[in-house]
């Protein structure tokens, strides 16, 4: 059986030794070392090379999660492999769950065209600089959409330069005339088709997007569809998904009924109808519908991200046709694979319970603030005393800093992280900023220095809390 050394500081020591007491038919047997530091989050791999002897009896080591240096390094020195945990130390369960069965989420089935709604009033250098952010946020297909009895003189310049910078294009529009300039001009794909323009699949090598000529009209779609298998031309078809409340359910019926009379062909949906149209978190809306398209083997998705609220559109479906993509593969539910998705609200927002972090701070001894959060608040300690209370108003009048400005700003921040933590159900960690899913892009932590203090003047004063 495996044996695991864990590395800790004194005040994480007897926390981390109930959670692996607790851990249900552990595969391996351990044991846990404290390094001689009270904050086990400030521990550097060379403060691990200088503290623990040679050799080392163990299969593993376990560091906590924010421990910083080079781990790689660490492994060659104890000639056994250095792990990192996770940031909290009650997650390890989780964490081993994980370990033991990990699903990989680099691929998808599902194409992404992410469409430049206002192409035609964009220079050609603007199209491509917006093609290039969508394609780094995972679309496939840039999509450049027309607009109605607007002028777009530079499609054909647009269509090159994009395909030059190495990007698939696909043209949006009603106008035929500008369907067929920019097939001519090297587009992958046209945007749309209906049983009468498929004369336009004849004059060019891009591939068609079939619609019917009214969403409901399921027949004029059948027909198109069976006119191009029959030619022996590559497509999608596009059954048109509504917006609620104007037969969006319906309209989910009409795609499941194109997929069964129809099993082999590649569809499309697009999704904007939904998540432009609907005011609320777009994050659940991806997942939802890039749900759907994995039950039915949809083969694309057209997004856009238009509205202020839609802005993360394109990244949100990428993590969504990856979890559900994972999901289908491993038949099993879209739980516990990412929590990219997850920007509101955390799954377990509050590991530590008020008795907890009562005990933890009966145990501190010297004058840094730590600040945690339960289900029942904020909690502000130190060696003068445990602070409870529901936000950083309430907190304030009790931390006596009015006389030392830039640690009352630290302080300042780090309680209103809190309280909006608290009220949405988020994990908040000391120091670190919220996690909002794939909503907010976050610099990385540098693997490979020591952690410095959020606020150097207020060294002194204020330590990330020990966590592990």
């Amino acid at each position: 059986m495996e044996h695991i050394v864990f590395l800790t500081g004194h005040l994480a020591l007897p926390s981390l030794e109930r959670v692996l007491q607790g851990l249900p038919r552990a595969p391996f047997t351990w044991e846990v070392r404290d390094l001689g530091l009270q904050v086990a989050a400030l521990m550097t791999s060379e403060m691990i090379r200088r503290r623990v002897a040679l050799p080392v009896a163990a299969d593993r080591i376990v560091v906590p999660g924010r421990c910083r240096g080079d781990i790689e390094a660490l492994s060659q020195h104890f000639g056994v492999p250095v792990q990192r945990g996770p940031d909290e130390l009650k997650d390890l369960p989780r964490f081993f769950d994980r370990a033991a069965q990990p699903v990989a989420l680099d691929d998808y089935a599902v194409a992404i065209f992410a469409e430049i709604v206002d192409a035609p009033r964009l220079s050609v250098a603007q199209i491509v600089a917006r093609g290039q952010a969508l394609a780094a946020d995972g679309a496939n297909v840039v999509d450049l959409g027309c607009l109605p009895e607007t002028r777009f003189d530079h499609l054909e310049d647009a269509v090159r330069a994009l395909k030059a910078a190495g990007l698939a294009v696909s043209v949006d529009s009603v106008d035929p005339q500008e369907l067929l300039r920019g097939g001519r001009a090297g587009a992958d794909y046209l945007l749309s088709l209906t049983l009468d323009t498929l004369w336009l699949a004849d004059e060019v090598a891009s591939t068609p997007v079939l619609i019917p000529r009214e969403p409901a009209d399921e027949a004029s779609l059948h027909q198109a569809v069976e006119q191009l298998q029959r030619r022996g031309r590559r497509f999608l078809a596009d059954a048109i998904l509504d917006p609620i409340p104007f037969g969006f359910t319906a309209s989910i019926v009409r795609f499941q009924r194109l997929r069964e009379r129809f099993p082999d062909i590649a569809i499309m949906m697009g999704v904007g109808n939904l998540t432009e149209l609907t005011e609320a978190d777009t994050s659940g809306i991806n997942a939802l519908l890039l749900g759907i398209c994995a039950e039915l083997n949809v083969a694309a998705v057209l997004t856009t991200q238009v509205s202020g609220h839609a802005r993360r559109a394109v990244r949100e479906a990428d993590w969504a046709r990856r979890i559900m993509h994972a999901a289908k593969r491993e038949a099993m539910l879209p739980k516990g694979l990412s929590d990219r998705l997850l920007q509101v609200h955390a799954k377990h927002p509050f590991p530590d319970t008020p008795e907890e972090i009562a005990a933890t701070a009966a145990a501190v001894r010297d004058p840094n603030f730590r600040v945690q959060v339960s289900a029942q608040g904020l909690h502000v300690y130190n060696r003068d005393g445990l602070r409870q209370g529901l936000g950083a108003f309430e907190l304030w009048p009790q931390l006596g800093l009015e006389g030392d400005a830039a640690h009352a700003f630290y302080m300042g921040v780090e309680l209103a992280h809190a309280e909006i933590a608290w009220r949405l159900g988020k994990r908040y960690v000391q120091d670190r900023p919220l996690d909002w899913g794939c909503a907010v892009e976050v610099t990385p932590v540098s693997d490979t220095c020591a952690p410095g203090t959020t606020l150097p003047a207020a060294r002194h004063q204020t330590k990330t809390r020990d966590d592990e």
